[in-house]
């Protein structure tokens, strides 16, 4: 997980960086339709979870767990197609199909936060990134029949949050693999 972790620390701010345009572009555009709803959803998966597929099939071979990063980035990639394939979703379907999404991540998240949690201080940043994805799905399969705006203020914040909670943790990531190539060197 060490060397997992020393070459793919990129992948979560690549994810941070994207959640956090979402949540922006969501934001400055209360007023999209469901369709560009759909739209920015399925870039923001595909970006999301390309970088994760590539994390992992770059480090499958030093790390036995790079399966975990390549099944988020799977997952991802599978909500970004049903997006794509189905642009006409009802809302209903649209805010299932993102809180499902939210839902696996989230636990995929946590599961590879609890794999860290003896290679690197601050894994607490992905349980809670983990976490807040949970809860977000939970929302959402919860209360489906709330408004588009609504939805897309909720959808901005979380974005917003796990974003600047994925970034928070590439960065002392990378501030860990600094350290410990000085300590070794």
């Amino acid at each position: 997980m060490r060397e997992l972790l020393e070459q793919a620390w990129w992948m979560l701010a690549v994810r941070g960086i994207i959640a956090i345009l979402f949540g922006v572009l969501a934001l400055i555009w209360p007023g999209l339709t469901l369709l560009w709803l759909v739209v920015l959803f399925a870039v923001y998966a595909f970006i999301s979870g390309g970088s994760a597929v590539a994390a992992a099939m770059t480090n499958r071979k030093r790390d036995e767990t790079w399966w975990l990063i390549l099944l988020l980035g799977l997952v991802s990639i599978g909500a970004g197609v049903i997006a794509v394939i189905h642009p006409a979703l009802t809302a209903l379907v649209l805010v299932l199909l993102i809180g499902a999404n939210a839902l696996v991540t989230g636990v995929l998240d946590v599961a590879t936060a609890i794999r860290l949690r003896k290679v690197i201080e601050g894994e607490w940043l992905l349980i809670l990134e983990g976490v807040v994805s949970v809860l977000f799905g939970v929302l959402v399969f919860l209360f489906p029949g709330a408004g588009a705006l609504a939805l897309i203020w909720l959808i901005s914040f979380y974005a917003l949050v796990t974003g600047a909670l994925l970034l928070t943790l590439a960065l002392r990531a990378r501030a860990w693999v600094r350290s410990e190539a000085l300590r070794h060197a």
